[in-house]
């Protein structure tokens, strides 16, 4: 089930990458001008910024909450057709740092989902949130600002700014110890121009990867059933054949030969833990500690201390003497660890010389 659900998870990454992506590039045909308000500290109103080429409009508008389900004329013929980035002010937000390993860089959109629940008094569905760009700390690690708010909080100006038919909407925010162009959070973006929706893109990129998966097993199973029979009877021609070989070479050879065949199979098939050892001994950099080593028929898990754990499962795959070398539980690091503690397993392939 944890592998099913992994692949789920990864899959889902990737559709909204792709989607996203799409959404980019549909995105550049949509107009690209910029309108914004900003709300004051405040919370007076909102300061409305058109692009320099726009009419002039209001400087300060007050909008509360019977005003925000329909904006003025004036605000919504600005909006009309354009991308609005509303910037919230700090006070409606919970701000969290989070410090995390130089390569989680990659996976922050599921980290921060994940732990949403955990560093806000919100569910990630009925939160929006964002972070900033990472900045490095010592040990190879970075540091992460995450901004989160309740979706209540920025609904009704999110429904009053798309029914004025903007383009797209964003919101913004900003710590309120740092400059809002120097560390500015993206909490929401999403188009409303029909199919430039994020969301509704990668729910058609998911029916079109199903649709595509069921055709593939239709065509699986039609395989099956017309190859099924010939390779039946392939099966049964290639089971005669090493009977009857095994038959020729007992009358050949006789039992002592037979026991002589066996006991050499053995040897060559079970993998020898003096071999093993001096395999890891040849491919493990000098900065890695194995703690604990277990042999178990030809399955080999390791556990220790090194600097760079993926470095270790491309190292254990060169090897001739391993394959499908992975993670069977997640690399950690305590504080008093000089490195990462991984738990490495991999299959010995039934080599008992050393090989160079």
């Amino acid at each position: 089930m944890a592998v099913l659900r992994n692949i789920a998870e990864f899959v889902s990454r990737w559709l909204d990458a792709v989607a996203a992506v799409l959404v980019a590039a549909l995105g550049r045909f949509v107009s690209s001008r910029v309108v914004r308000l900003v709300e004051e500290d405040d919370g007076s109103g909102f300061t409305l910024r058109l692009p320099k080429d726009a009419p002039s409009a209001p400087a300060l508008l007050r909008l509360d909450d019977a005003a925000m389900s329909e904006l003025p004329e004036s605000l919504a013929k600005s909006i009309r057709g354009n991308r609005v980035e509303i910037v919230l002010r700090p006070s409606r937000f919970v701000f969290r740092q989070l410090e995390l390993p130089r390569r989680a860089v990659e996976f922050l959109d599921g980290i921060v989902r994940a732990q949403i629940d955990r560093l806000t008094p919100w569910a990630a569905g009925d939160a929006v949130f964002g972070w900033g760009r990472p900045t490095d700390i010592a040990s190879d690690r970075i540091a992460v600002m995450v901004a989160a708010t309740a979706r209540t909080m920025v609904r009704p100006i999110l429904q009053a700014v798309s029914q004025s038919g903007a383009a797209s909407i964003a919101v913004l925010t900003a710590p309120a110890d740092s400059p809002a162009a120097a560390a500015s959070i993206k909490v929401y973006d999403q188009s409303v121009r029909g199919m430039l929706d994020p969301r509704r893109v990668s729910r058609v990129l998911l029916v079109v990867l199903l649709v595509a998966a069921a055709a593939a097993s239709v065509a699986l199973a039609a395989d099956l059933v017309i190859g099924g029979d010939l390779e039946a009877r392939r099966g049964d021609l290639a089971r005669n054949i090493n009977a009857r070989r095994v038959q020729l070479r007992a009358g050949q050879n006789g039992l002592a030969h037979d026991a002589t065949t066996l006991l050499d199979r053995r040897k060559r098939e079970t993998p020898a833990t003096v071999i093993v050892l001096e395999a890891l001994s040849e491919i493990l950099p000098d900065d890695t500690y194995v703690t604990e080593l277990h042999v178990e028929g030809n399955k080999l898990q390791i556990i220790g201390v090194t600097r760079d754990a993926p470095g270790l499962i491309r190292l254990i795959e060169h090897s001739p003497h391993f394959t499908h070398a992975t993670f069977f539980a997640p690399t950690t690091r305590a504080p008093t660890d000089p490195g990462d503690r991984f738990h490495i397993e991999a299959r010995i392939e039934p080599v008992n010389t050393p090989r160079s």
